[in-house]
């Protein structure tokens, strides 16, 4: 079971034409007792892709299971300690896998689009809340074949401790050692004998069963492993303090913005390790938390924690506040009452704006009384945002009422503020559209 499955599922027929062209051309791949399954219940299988919730829901119609799997069910009642929800909720689902890109064994596409890759077990068991986790990362240099290839993998257990690690020599010569992101140099590479296969085998022998897979846009390095595995959780996925499922977040940005630390910032390249060290703890975190911590997207069904749809995280919200107040210098807020509550959140109890007293927080009825109040009160401050809320249907028609008054309501602010002074103009996208920005310094003529 998957948190966003409802969410995928809505997505189901605009990658239809996707999954249905791979179902036809590997057919005579899949697994035939699966192909006879999906025939018999919905007659063919481009009909299956269409009604079947469950054909990709689970990656269980792919991988190999143990037949006994009575000793890894557990309750949902019973979880490990550390846990407030079963971690089995975070995992990717079959859909999720195929948008994020991630090899499935699929018969046909194993022998042509997956060549050499491997299972990381001949057989799995049924994931649990008590499975054990490992955060992965994977370093990749510049081949003569033109391809990125393996050079390091990190593996770290739920104890924070490096549970695997070595540099890898890749099968073709090195022509760009890509230091500045792999943090791999010719030096480092010197006597390294590790090839990819040693490397799929020793981690096939190590990993459980029922190893959970953690890590950052996963896909890509389990493609440079070239492995494959049913159950991930991914932080790209699971975290995004954008809003938007198609603008993922940077590790380096959550680890910032979440775990308070800083990553990736050596002039040396990146470190597998520190990243997959990163990647545990920020699920570890993620389940002390609950179920849509740090998650935008999700997190408007838990509004407690969020400012505003469009806002992001805590820090986002305020980090233009925290910037004036370091200087010493005055905020002024004036929003729609609901609005402006979720800005005095922030200011009053988030602990993220260091100085209150600078900061002036005022709520009011409607667009028309914020800016009267936002053009009244602006010259007084240093950062003024004025934040109101154009509904849907305001926005119907042709030529639409509401933009006369926007018009209206942009020329008096721009009049009413001071000389040197920057406005901004954001109109955020409806139902997940584009949005766009206007900028501009009011400045005296010279």
């Amino acid at each position: 079971m998957c948190i966003y499955s409802n969410e995928i599922k809505k997505e189901c027929r605009r990658v239809h034409s996707k999954l249905s062209t791979t179902l036809e051309t590997d057919s005579n791949g899949i697994m035939s007792s699966q192909m006879k399954k999906f025939i018999n219940s919905f007659g063919t299988l481009e009909e299956a892709v269409l009604q079947s919730d469950e054909l990709f829901d689970t990656v269980k119609n792919f991988f190999p299971m143990e037949e006994d799997v009575s000793e890894s069910i557990c309750l949902d009642s019973k979880l490990p300690a550390s846990d407030k929800f079963p971690r089995t909720q975070l995992l990717l689902s079959g859909w999720q896998m195929v948008e994020e890109n991630f090899p499935l064994p699929i018969q046909g596409l194993v022998e042509r689009k997956y060549a050499g890759y491997r299972l990381t077990k001949d057989k799995y068991k049924d994931v649990t809340p008590f499975s054990p986790m490992f955060a992965i990362d994977c370093e990749m240099c510049k081949t003569s074949t033109g391809e990125l290839e393996l050079t390091r993998v990190s593996v770290v257990d739920e104890n924070l401790k490096v549970f695997y690690d070595t540099l890898v020599k890749p099968d073709n010569e090195i022509v760009d050692y890509l230091t500045k992101w792999s943090g791999i140099n010719k030096k480092m590479m010197r006597n390294v004998t590790t090839k990819l296969k040693n490397v799929q085998e020793e981690l096939k022998k190590l990993l459980p069963q029922d190893a959970i897979l953690v890590g950052q846009s996963l896909a890509n390095d389990l493609h440079a492993l070239k492995m494959m595995h049913p159950y991930i959780i991914d932080t790209s996925v699971v975290y995004n303090l954008t809003g938007d499922r198609s603008r993922k977040t940077k590790l380096q940005t959550l680890a910032r913005e979440l775990l308070k630390e800083k990553i990736q910032t050596g002039h040396q390249g990146h470190c597998s390790t520190e990243d997959s060290l990163a990647c545990m703890k920020l699920v570890q975190l993620r389940l002390t938390k609950h179920l849509y911590y740090g998650d935008a997207v999700m997190n408007n069904v838990y509004s407690e924690l969020r400012a505003y749809p469009d806002m992001g995280t805590s820090h986002y919200a305020t980090s233009m506040l925290r910037q004036c107040v370091k200087v010493d210098k005055r905020v002024n807020v004036i929003a729609l009452d609901d609005i402006g509550q979720r800005y005095k959140f922030y200011v009053n109890k988030g602990e993220e704006v260091t100085d209150v007293t600078n900061v002036t927080c005022i709520q009011e009825k409607s667009n028309k009384e914020v800016i009267k109040r936002f053009c009244d009160s602006m010259i007084n401050f240093s950062l003024n945002i004025a934040h109101i809320r154009i509904a849907d249907g305001q926005l119907e028609g042709t030529n639409p009422k509401i933009l006369k008054n926007i018009d209206m309501w942009v020329k008096e602010i721009y009049e009413r503020s001071s000389m040197s002074s920057l406005v901004i103009v954001l109109f955020g996208g409806q139902k997940h559209g584009n949005g766009t920005c206007f900028i501009k310094l009011k400045r005296e003529l010279v």
